[in-house]
């Protein structure tokens, strides 16, 4: 058993670790035995208990440098993982108020932090954004990759302090495994500035991000939650969260936009619309989420909806309304909702966790797509 106190010297952090790492593209991981990472003077070390499993990985792994090209991942052999929560193991000398044996989740999301827009608290628009152990933005991450490469696919994983959340003792390290895709809904939520009088609609509301936004947007004090999916069975369990304040719609029943106007006062049309349907998605679904907005509303983009999506700007223009996309989260977002959790502001219970050792991480990258939509949460405990 590691001793936690004596950890916080890195010498003392044991000399190996079992890490899960692809070596060709598209091949299957190989668990093996590496050196276990040394913090720098501004980092910490996070013994892994859980980190989550996207549904979209086994795509990533296999497919992500014929997508994109341009877009850097890790140099390989690489380890990935994007979502991990555990406890701190070692700490850097210049560290302070993170303490070895503190709970936490790591916050994935790197930048350079010291251009202006990471100085100006935008870290997302860094040149050098990237994903820890998943991807980058743009060629400059792979600067970025050369500090931090290695994900959660590993039983210790170094990071920045200043990616590190609190997580309180009432929240699982399962469930803050699934703080990234729940920290993309949230961040989504709070551009569209969803509030008391807020009436929600969400495209897609019963997928991984779409509970993301019923949770959250029920804990923001949304008034009122439209949501839509293909599957109606699933649409009931969202709607069952909260019935007196959840509608939803099959798009297999009819247009979004008449349905959701037609729950609005005088069919004036939503406050918010998120839409967090994947790039296999309809365009048609997305342009109908836009004509279901009322004047001054705001749309949100959060499922990566692909290709050009024919909009018309003027209609746009003449209702005063706003498309934002979003990408991510901060860490500073990421303790809002731990604390939301801490609070009982948000109940991650619903979710329900299907969990994997490490040695048997390629069955579950694999049987990921057999899943009951987004309330299924799939993690790997290294």
């Amino acid at each position: 058993m590691l001793d936690f106190e004596s950890a916080a010297q890195p010498g003392r952090l044991p000399a190996t670790m079992k890490a899960a790492r692809m070596h060709e593209v598209g091949a299957a991981l190989v668990v093996e035995d590496l050196p276990t990472p040394v913090p720098g003077s501004m980092d910490v070390v996070v013994r892994v208990r859980s980190c989550g499993i996207v549904p979209n990985l086994a795509n990533i792994l296999k497919n992500w440098p014929t997508w994109f090209p341009g877009l850097p991942q890790p140099p390989l052999p690489a380890i990935f993982g994007l979502d991990p929560a555990g406890e701190v193991a070692a700490v850097g000398e210049r560290v302070h108020n993170i303490r070895v044996g503190d709970r936490v989740y790591v916050n994935p999301a790197r930048s350079c932090g010291s251009c202006r827009h990471c100085r100006g608290g935008e870290p997302i628009a860094c040149q050098f954004f990237a994903f820890q152990g998943y991807f980058g933005f743009s060629r400059h991450a792979e600067q970025t990759f050369l500090n931090y490469a290695g994900g959660g696919l590993a039983e210790y994983m170094m990071a920045p302090a200043a990616a590190i959340v609190s997580l309180p003792d009432a929240m699982s390290f399962d469930h803050a495994a699934r703080l990234g895709y729940m920290g993309t809904g949230y961040s989504a939520l709070k551009k569209a500035k969803v509030g008391p009088r807020t009436t929600l609609l969400v495209n897609g509301i019963s997928g991984t991000l779409g509970i993301s936004c019923a949770l959250f947007g029920l804990a923001m004090g949304a008034r009122r939650i439209l949501g839509t999916g293909r599957d109606r069975d699933l649409l009931e369990a969202v709607r069952a969260l909260a019935p007196h304040r959840i509608e939803v719609h099959s798009i297999h029943d009819g247009p979004v936009d008449g349905w959701a106007r037609s729950l609005t006062h005088n069919g004036e049309g939503v406050d918010a619309f998120v839409d967090c349907n994947g790039p296999g998605a309809s365009h048609e679904t997305f342009v109908q989420g836009i004509m279901a907005l009322r004047r001054g509303g705001a749309a949100v983009n959060i499922g990566a909806i692909a290709g050009p999506v024919p909009i018309d700007v003027h209609y746009m223009m003449d209702g005063n309304m706003r498309l934002h996309g979003s990408v991510w989260f901060t860490t500073a977002e990421g303790q809002e909702m731990a604390d939301m959790v801490e609070s009982g502001m948000v109940d991650f219970s619903v979710l329900k966790t299907v969990a994997v050792p490490l040695a048997q991480v390629n069955d579950a990258i694999s049987g990921i797509a057999r899943r009951h939509g987004g309330f299924s949460n799939f993690v790997i405990h290294p």
